[in-house]
């Protein structure tokens, strides 16, 4: 592993650590030539199905750009890296277990929307408004509305297993 601040090859792993429910591994490392500390995440490389966007074109799958709608959902909210990071693992997997070559665009979204539900209910309120392109209040609150029916009359377990009302972000 190359040093991202001197660019030597000599770098050491000082902790290692299982992150993402045991699919990723996050390394501390410290560079041997300049001593600097950084943080890797390893995980295992899998073939993600192509996109195919609203438009008819079809693009790579780019984890990135999944990472950057979540975390723009998320900016300024409590919720930790690692149950983000957890979030868009899930999403691969279930991505990648659906065994299609490609995918919608909008069952990516529909994903998103699920895992930023359980996270974090005013993220998914700002990802479904830019996503459903929501045009004035009402339909703002339409939705709170539905969240709010839907969280009264679900059961009291999320999508990741945990108990609700036990569980802190």
């Amino acid at each position: 592993m190359h040093c991202p601040f001197c660019g030597a090859q000599d770098t050491r792993v000082t902790d290692s650590r299982l992150v993402a429910d045991g699919d990723q591994v996050r390394r501390r490392r410290q560079c041997l030539a300049c001593g600097e500390r950084f943080t890797t995440h390893e995980a295992a490389e899998l073939v993600m199905p192509r996109v195919v966007k609203a438009d008819g074109s079809r693009e790579s799958f780019d984890p990135a750009k999944l990472r950057a709608g979540m975390l723009r959902a998320l900016e300024k909210r409590p919720v930790s890296s690692e149950h983000i990071e957890a979030a868009i693992e899930r999403i691969r997997q279930r991505l990648r277990a659906r065994g299609e070559r490609e995918i919608n665009a909008l069952a990516i979204g529909e994903e998103v929307m699920g895992q930023l539900r359980a996270l974090d209910q005013i993220a998914y309120i700002r990802f479904a408004s830019v996503y459903r392109r929501f045009q004035d209040i009402d339909e703002f609150r339409a939705e709170i509305e539905r969240l709010s029916s839907d969280s009264a009359s679900s059961s009291s377990v999320d999508i990741t297993g945990r108990d609700q009302e036990s569980h802190e972000h």
